[in-house]
């Protein structure tokens, strides 16, 4: 299950009711947690400090019936270091570093990603829906 981020919600609610405008970012970047950042943005990125770990870009196909699923598949770079550790959570940025929190999940199954691992999402298989 996935879920609007508190930034996009009103990013949403101030374009389609007329208070302010907004456009859509030129890339969306897939960023790997090992806590849930919730709606506020808290939860704990992967570090990026001698793991190889850094943000993938990430396309998406039309929605359709509120959903909609990666068109390609993202692959992160080999870990080094210690690893990545557990990921357990996935966010959708609007920039590769810092930036805005988009969307937020949970994994279906939570993975360990040690050294020499790499964490790879099939196409399709990231699903946003908006309910």
């Amino acid at each position: 299950m996935s879920a609007a981020s508190n930034y996009l919600e009103n990013k949403v609610l101030d374009h389609f009711l007329g208070t302010a405008s907004t456009s859509a970012p030129a890339n969306v970047y897939l960023a790997l947690f090992t806590s849930d950042p919730t709606d506020a943005g808290s939860g704990t990125e992967v570090s990026t400090s001698g793991t190889n770990y850094s943000r993938q870009a990430i396309t998406f196909s039309s929605a359709s019936g509120g959903t909609t699923s990666n068109s390609a598949a993202v692959e992160f770079s080999q870990a080094t270091g210690s690893g990545f550790g557990t990921v357990t959570h996935f966010g959708i940025y609007d920039a590769s570093s810092a930036g805005n929190l988009l969307f937020h999940g949970a994994l279906t199954t939570s993975k360990t990603i040690d050294a020499g691992d790499v964490f790879k999402i099939s196409s399709t298989n990231l699903s946003i829906t908006v309910a």
